[in-house]
């Protein structure tokens, strides 16, 4: 497998008008995407399917781009598959002009920018001005390393494998030297420095891979996007970016990184008993059940539990008067205390942003619309601190929300069941957290 790109570049400056991401996030060298969901956007639209064509070619120009900008070396989009032959010949020719016109295109920036074309799939079922077009375009860049799009265009992942065993068996292959390195060598991605999709990204709500570099993609982490193409923008990207630098990467081994070793129903406990005394105090109790928390959630030392509890009760105190700004320097100093001494990658920044934005909602009744706002708020904190996919969180931010739901019922008079029910979904919540973070 190739090695871990780079770490630390997400910290570079991107050359165009992008949202800059977090100091620290981990750019994946690879991404490959399947372009989905054009004629399904066109058909939502009254538009016939080749305007969804050019619709999507004008979106993945962009975030191709997007992807150079951020420190992305290859980028690798399936834009036509060896299954799509069987589509109406009308729309065909629409998606061959929109090839024509996009690679001409592309060979003006690709000498501008040093971008290596590398075709994937086979050139002997399209029509000849467009084959000869692509081996043009192959044949001029193939000497730019800055970075690499390959275009698979009539692909198929096990049409790939056959060519490359049909190749191997003309070659004379003795079968004792055939090993991973050797068949690497006879795909479509060979000789470049990164073959393997560190990320795959599919638009449109669709969850397969369809065959897709199948010998390649063996460790990729997949993304799966709700909007079709032509609404997949650059910003999209961004958030598949940061989605991708928070997972744990472990290729079949150890995981390297820090484990939690809280237990969920003591912090569960802890972290009831500070709810149950409604407004904040500033009393030795509270202060007490925060340091203890701390300390059990994060298995930090009693010392550090007590500064960064000092923190963290401070910005406490000032959003329960719903001083946001003024709780800010407090939770920021809170994030910046733990970053420092456990190691963790988070931005101190968008923690506390989100924790703040966090807090300004459970202030507020929650109904069942502000309830789904607050699980995508929590699922990104959760993801944001302790460097795990959103998807991964959606069971401990849906839990997070029920248990904050009863506590205000609870806080509101409505009974003390609804403690009982907090107290239940909180320590479901501490499992299921613990699951992930483990």
């Amino acid at each position: 497998m190739t090695s871990l790109r780079k770490q630390q570049r997400g910290s570079s400056k991107p050359e165009t008008n992008l949202i800059p991401l977090p100091k620290g996030t981990q750019i994946p060298n690879h991404i490959a995407m399947i372009l989905d969901g054009n004629r399904r956007w066109a058909r939502a639209r009254g538009l016939e399917p080749w305007e969804g064509h050019k619709a999507g070619y004008e979106a993945v120009k962009r975030v191709a781009k997007a992807a150079r900008d951020y420190g992305v070396h290859t980028f690798t989009i399936w834009a036509f598959s060896t299954e799509n032959w069987s589509r109406p010949k009308e729309e065909i020719d629409a998606i061959l002009n929109i090839l024509r016109q996009g690679l001409k295109e592309f060979l003006k920036e690709a000498k501008k920018e040093k971008i290596r074309l590398v075709h994937l799939g086979r050139k002997d079922r399209f029509p000849k001005d467009v084959a000869n077009l692509l081996t043009r375009i192959e044949a001029e860049t193939a000497h730019f390393d800055k970075n690499i799009l390959n275009l698979a265009l009539d692909y198929g992942g096990r049409d790939e494998i056959l060519r490359a065993v049909r190749k191997i068996v003309e070659d004379k292959v003795p079968p004792e030297a055939i090993d991973e390195k050797l068949f690497d060598s006879y795909l479509d991605t060979k000789n470049q420095p990164y073959p393997y999709p560190d990320l795959f990204i599919r638009t449109s709500g669709e969850q397969r891979t369809s065959g897709y570099l199948p010998w390649q993609m063996v460790y990729a982490e997949y993304y799966f996007e709700q909007d079709h193409l032509p609404d997949f923008t650059p910003e999209k990207l961004r958030l598949a970016i940061l989605d991708y630098s928070r997972r744990r990467r472990r290729f079949g081994g150890n995981d390297k990184e820090k484990h939690f070793t809280f237990k969920p129903e003591v912090v569960a406990r802890l972290e009831l008993s500070w709810w149950r005394l409604s407004k904040v105090p500033e009393g030795t109790r509270f202060r007490d059940f925060v340091v203890s928390y701390l300390k059990e959630q994060y298995g930090i030392s009693k010392s550090l539990a007590k500064e960064a509890g000092r923190h963290l009760i401070e910005a406490l105190i000032s959003g329960d008067k719903h001083e946001w700004e003024k709780a800010k320097k407090p939770l920021k100093k809170f994030y910046l205390l733990l970053k420092k001494n456990l190691k963790l990658a988070f931005e101190p920044e968008i923690v506390t942003s989100l924790h703040l934005k966090k807090w300004q909602m459970v202030n507020s009744s929650y109904d069942s619309t502000s309830a789904v706002e607050a699980e995508d708020v929590v699922k990104n904190l959760l993801a944001e601190e302790y460097r795990i996919s959103n998807y991964q969180f959606e069971k401990a931010a849906h839990l997070r929300v029920l248990a904050e739901m009863e506590r205000n019922k609870a806080l509101a008079g409505m009974g003390e069941e609804h403690w009982d029910k907090a107290s239940d979904y909180l320590q479901k919540y501490y499992h299921a957290l613990k699951e992930r973070v483990a």
